[in-house]
């Protein structure tokens, strides 16, 4: 009976089934409001950005008035521009480095993490866990004051100093829960009858690492590597707290206190262009390098359907 019902849902749904018109129309799909509520917050949003995007091809210094097209503020003035002006131009490098920095170090920790939680059962690790989930609640503005008072106060750190270690360390901190979190839940859907197939096998742990559970965990630890990068790209409070001179300042810092400072002009346009830019090429590589690792993995809802009715005859 429950087979019956749940291919007669499947096929109604998809349009294969004999049934009246209307009779599942969607209620959400015809009320105007919603949908133009929802162009309008899109105007909303994207219409400062787009403003923002084209003063950055402004030909003049204007960051009110128009002047035509041109690519000045990218590398077209030999002094002004991202390219040559050597403060915006490190920011770019820093940005990058403090990006792909903090992905090699928080990726492999975070599967490590998430490796030792899925196979460590106890109170212990429960609270582990706990803290992990814990830091995605946490404001960022707390976490890098108190990575601030770390880095400038406690003992044996405090030799650091402020800079670049800080600044790495403190994004690692703060972005491990991701790969942790990802993987996890990577290893729940996978299950452990791979490892055990290996096992009875002959394989060894080593060698059911890192030939089965590595290969199906890459999909997991490529999407984790890709938050992590994109997210340091456009991060900008623990970065502001720990950085100590203009040598180690991303670009998100380098935007805000120039603009807030009232020296602002569409060079910070185009700056702020490139690191938005930066997010879309690394959003889009990793969404086609998920797809691709991916494939032939996923099935849709009426697949899924379609396989427990059959089940259940």
């Amino acid at each position: 009976m429950t087979s019956t019902v749940i291919k007669e849902s499947v096929a109604t749904r998809t349009g294969t089934g004999r049934t009246k018109p209307g009779l599942f129309r969607n209620p959400w799909r015809h009320p105007w409001f919603l949908e133009g509520f929802t162009w309008v917050y899109l105007l909303w949003s994207l219409a400062p950005i787009a403003i923002a995007v084209l003063f950055s091809f402004n030909k003049g210094k204007s960051q009110s008035t128009y002047q035509g097209l041109s690519w000045r503020w990218y590398w077209g003035d030999k002094v002004n521009s991202i390219w040559y002006n050597p403060q915006l131009h490190s920011a770019m490098i820093e940005t990058l480095k403090l990006s792909a920095y903090t992905t090699i170090i928080a990726v492999p920790l975070g599967v490590a993490f998430a490796l030792g939680i899925n196979r460590w059962r106890g109170f212990l690790p429960s609270s582990f866990n706990f803290l992990m989930i814990l830091s995605f609640v946490v404001p960022e503005l707390i976490f890098g004051v108190a990575m601030f008072f770390i880095f400038t106060q406690m003992p044996g750190l405090k030799d650091l100093g402020l800079g670049n270690i800080a600044e790495v360390l403190g994004l690692v901190t703060w972005n491990v829960s991701w790969p942790a979190i990802i993987v996890q839940a990577r290893l729940v859907t996978i299950g452990k009858q791979y490892e055990e197939a290996a096992a009875d096998l002959g394989a060894t742990q080593l060698q059911t690492m890192r030939r089965v559970m590595l290969p199906l965990l890459m999909p997991a630890i490529f999407a984790s590597a890709i938050l992590v990068f994109s997210g340091v790209i456009d991060d900008f409070v623990i970065v502001d707290l720990l950085s100590s001179n203009a040598t180690n300042t991303p670009m998100s810092v380098i935007i805000y206190s120039t603009q807030h400072g009232g020296n602002g002009g569409p060079a910070l346009n185009a700056l702020a262009t490139v690191m938005l830019l930066m997010s879309f090429v690394v959003a889009g590589l990793g969404y086609l390098g998920y797809r691709l690792m991916t494939r032939g993995q996923r099935i849709s809802g009426q697949q899924t359907l379609t396989a427990i009715a059959g089940a259940e005859n």
